[in-house]
């Protein structure tokens, strides 16, 4: 029975240097990505998610650990002898062959039988949409129409990974929205495993089966995009993963038995569901912008606090509040009909839904 293609990394470290002051590119790094997932990779920049793509690919020799592609151990192959393929920032098309030709360079690069070729790379134009465009040069294309002949000779070979660093970067906002969709589409019609790499938190959202978020070497969470989102467990994660605020404070159990989160300097208490492995003197509230909810300020039990800001951005309004202990947050409101926002100076209190209060170490 054919072995279905996946990516095993086992505790995998990457160093460019003996010298223990310098921290590693990659600090053992485990992760399994599974067949005809579309996996992401994401971090800012250096946080080593490229080394891991190219150590995956065989362009960086790893200082110890494993790498196993459908099963089979790859340390030791070189990039041409690993049945992955990588599509770069750079999408580096030959200026001087039509889309076809340049699509049908890595086929006869590879060997493969020349009454082969003409029909996989008309499937490959069909897949990337770019039939009636197959005689063109690349300067004739637009960005996103060379982005597709990249992915388009990249997915000819049948790799059984496509690996992708930054693809998108170079696009402008509204082309680059519009090759998410089709990015997803492609690799969904496509059947394999697709590993990206992206700082794009929204990228990383829209696209994903499964998100590792990665810092300083290490992956720190591992899931799907509403796990990353709506239940961070580390506050590097919180913070880089959209917008969220944290209100530092401790633990105490209530007269019911209940855990109440008491932020620091003020006297409201606030339910909550905390974890066993938190220090209650140590933890702090998180909560993003758009779960929080403006009310009266003469309402009892809720944060108070004064705006100091208010941006209109369109669908919703922001609102940057300093709290009665110095906190400064940042809250989110749909606009809706005509109705005027709150103005600067205006005091207010921040309803805070039991569900959308999250308890993480401080």
């Amino acid at each position: 029975m054919e072995h279905r293609a996946s990516i095993e990394v086992q505790r995998v470290s990457k160093r460019y240097t003996d010298d223990p002051e310098v921290a590693p590119a990659l600090n053992d790094v485990s992760v399994n990505i599974a067949h005809n997932e579309f996996f992401t990779l994401l971090g800012p920049s250096g946080c080593g998610k490229t080394t891991l793509l190219r150590a995956i690919a065989g362009f960086e020799h790893v200082s110890s650990g494993d790498i196993l592609i459908g099963g089979q151990r790859v340390n030791d192959l070189p990039p041409f002898k690993r049945r992955v393929n990588t599509v770069f920032q750079s999408y580096a098309l030959f200026p001087h062959m039509s889309v076809a030709e340049n699509i049908a360079f890595g086929l006869e690069m590879q060997g493969c039988e020349k009454s082969v070729i003409p029909g996989r790379v008309k499937e490959m134009l069909a897949l990337v949409q770019m039939e009636h465009l197959a005689r063109r040069k690349p300067s004739e294309l637009s960005g996103g129409q060379q982005q597709r002949v990249a992915l388009a000779r990249a997915l000819a070979p049948k790799p059984d990974v496509l690996l992708l660093d930054e693809p998108l970067s170079a696009l402008d906002l509204k082309l680059r929205k519009e090759m998410q969709v089709e990015l997803k589409r492609v690799q969904q019609e496509a059947g394999i495993t697709f590993i990206f790499v992206t700082h794009d938190q929204e990228e990383a959202l829209t696209l994903s089966d499964r998100i590792a978020v990665m810092s300083a070497g290490k992956i720190l969470q591992i899931g799907s995009p509403n796990d990353i989102y709506e239940r961070p467990q580390h506050p590097f994660v919180a913070h880089f993963i959209g917008d969220i605020n944290l209100l530092p404070g401790s633990l105490k159990r209530g007269e019911q038995n209940e855990s109440l989160f008491q932020p620091t300097g003020m006297p409201v208490q606030i339910p909550c569901n905390p974890s066993a492995r938190l220090d209650p003197a140590k933890v702090q509230l998180a909560f993003r912008p758009e779960r929080s909810k403006l009310v009266d300020p003469s309402q009892p039990h809720h944060l108070r606090g004064v705006i100091e800001a208010v941006l209109y951005v369109g669908t919703a309004t922001l609102y940057q509040c300093r709290l009665s202990n110095d906190v400064k947050v940042m809250l989110r409101e749909g606009n809706e009909g005509l109705n005027g926002a709150r103005a600067v100076g205006e005091t207010v209190a921040v309803h805070l839904p039991p569900h959308a209060c999250l308890l993480m170490e401080a």
